[in-house]
């Protein structure tokens, strides 16, 4: 990845983008735009389809999973080996649900402002207890809050490194740190995170971290990528599996398993390979720029539209320090859909959340592009 210093060509990234040169595109966090990478890495698997069939798996195919996997493992900064497939998060989160015992530690904490997906994993285990820490503002939840909900019952907290509904990143070490405290792992949805916020998983010392291709990674549906740290890969046994799973998949045998020693034993079935080529596209294309460049870019576009929407008399959900805050504005409306409806009709895309209208700066994104929303709002 470039170094904090390097100096970057947004116009020529911008030029990867068509979309974003049809439409005001300021709705990254519902939907990543589609990049000429990925649309060619698709065009790609569907040539080596048409010419290979299906021996494209064993020529090309497999390989390009374990690239995709490589290339997650170097933007969140994981070890070789860690990292799994899945199609969804829902997908992802049973597979690492169905591996603990909950006996003795039957909580889950998770909050108000998780997306559902995270609570409802747990919420049809009737063996588990559930515990969604409330919010007082609608932006974050206190770490007083999860240091007081956990103790030796807690099996998982399962939270977001990035609230979907208010933009807010949360200290994700500092919640692990307070997990480890009492035995419980930290588990980390870094959907709305990875790509637009700097993660390194060793670092914060997370036990799982998951992401997918659908918005910030710029990769499209049906692919996420999940980190296990190595300790847990040898502890921890799925009660869920599947084929590519199995660590002698190719010999079909319906007789015997044995999980991978990897992180691939979290892997279920066959991945959808459009999707694993158009999320390594979006991947590299992110790892190119580097972290810190996206994440600050993207830092001064969001800086310069809370900006435009204050000096407007508009009412905004943000944390009172923007530093806290990343790449998903949320503005009041009386009728959100309404209004999302008169900007489409602008070709300014964005997006609604009950009570909020939601936009979301990328780094594909320009300040004029802030303008042309604020103007249209008028």
């Amino acid at each position: 990845m470039n170094s904090d210093h390097v100096e970057v060509d947004w116009a020529a990234y911008r030029a990867e983008f068509p979309s974003v040169e049809r439409t005001t595109f300021l709705n990254t966090c519902s939907l990543g735009a589609l990049s000429r990478r990925s649309r060619a890495a698709v065009n790609q698997f569907l040539d080596l389809w048409e010419l290979h069939g299906a021996s494209a798996w064993y020529r090309t195919w497999l390989g390009e999973c374990a690239a995709l996997r490589a290339s997650f493992e170097r933007l969140v900064g994981a070890p070789s080996g860690s990292v799994a497939l899945a199609p969804s998060v829902g997908v992802a989160l049973g597979v690492i649900a169905s591996s603990y015992d909950y006996r003795a530690r039957p909580k889950i904490i998770t909050t108000a402002l998780d997306f559902p997906t995270i609570p409802y994993q747990w919420l049809a285990r009737p063996e588990c207890e559930v515990v969604i820490l409330p919010s007082d503002d609608g932006i974050s939840v206190p770490l007083e809050r999860y240091q007081a909900a956990l103790d030796e019952r807690v099996a998982l907290v399962a939270t977001s490194h990035v609230f979907f509904t208010s933009g807010y990143i949360q200290p994700i070490a500092e919640i692990a740190r307070l997990a480890h405290q009492v035995g419980a792992h930290a588990l980390i949805d870094g959907y709305q995170g990875a790509g637009q916020v700097a993660v390194d998983v060793v670092a914060h010392d997370l036990d799982f971290y998951m992401s997918g291709g659908l918005k910030w990674l710029l990769g499209g549906p049906g692919i996420v990528e999940f980190y296990a740290r190595p300790a847990l890969i040898d502890t921890l046994q799925p009660t869920l599996a599947g084929w590519f799973g199995h660590r002698e998949q190719f010999q079909f045998d319906p007789e015997h398993f044995a999980f991978h020693e990897d992180a691939r034993k979290f892997e279920v079935g066959t991945p959808a390979l459009a999707a694993v080529y158009a999320a390594r596209a979006g991947l590299d294309l992110l790892l190119e720029i580097g972290q810190a460049q996206v994440q600050a870019r993207t830092a001064e576009l969001v800086a310069d539209l809370v900006a435009r929407l204050r000096e407007r008399g508009a009412e905004l959900k943000l944390p009172s320090n923007l530093r806290e805050h990343a790449g998903i504005v949320m503005l009041r409306a009386d009728d959100p859909a309404a209004v999302v409806r008169h900007l489409r009709e602008h070709t300014i895309l964005v997006d609604h959340r009950p009570g909020y209208v939601r936009v979301s700066p990328y780094f594909y994104n320009t300040v004029e592009d802030n303008a042309a929303f604020v103007a249209a709002l008028e």
